[in-house]
């Protein structure tokens, strides 16, 4: 009991230290992300459960990450999202050390296209709570990537929905 408790303090006072380094954002480092950057989820490349992108026209390095049996670490410009909403963006090396130097993003997304509703580090919040406070628990190799048996806490949502989600995003054009 008195264990459970050192580690839920211990997980607070990290959590606090983590959110105040994490507006040290070096703009420099940042890549330019437009809402033109968020398409029909299933236009990006599938890996896995995901699907990725590369801004910076490194799709192949990003892919050769997200495809490995064990991590690494997805170079700048990769952009990975598992529902049409929610999306990561990995800037230059420094950008935020806080997040790995991930950006998070909720959108809005409709038929006429997307539009940014947030984005930032741990300030990030969804209904769940703040995006990073989920993706920080993802072991080191996994670069704050929650997948199947990455550390993170399961989703509470099978497969089949997640796919479900995925099929309707509203942004893609279906043929009838």
């Amino acid at each position: 009991m008195l264990n459970s408790k050192l580690k839920t303090l211990l997980l607070l006072t990290a959590s606090v230290f983590v959110i105040g380094q994490s507006n040290s954002a070096d703009n420099s480092k940042q890549i330019d992300v437009t809402e033109a950057a968020f398409k029909c989820i299933t236009e990006f490349a599938a890996s896995g459960e995901f699907f990725v992108d590369n801004l910076l026209g490194n799709l192949a390095a990003t892919l050769e990450v997200a495809n490995s049996d064990s991590g690494g670490k997805f170079p700048a410009g990769s952009l990975v999202t598992l529902v049409p909403n929610e999306a990561m963006i990995k800037h230059e090396e420094g950008w935020n050390p806080a997040t790995n130097d991930w950006e998070f993003f909720l959108l809005d997304v409709s038929a006429e296209g997307t539009s940014i509703a947030q984005r930032g580090g741990v300030e990030v919040t969804n209904r769940a709570g703040s995006c990073f406070g989920c993706h920080q628990l993802a072991r080191p190799e996994w670069d704050l990537i929650c997948g199947i048996n990455h550390g993170c806490a399961p989703l509470p949502f099978t497969r089949e929905q997640i796919r479900g989600v995925q099929q309707s995003d509203p942004r893609c054009v279906r043929e009838n």
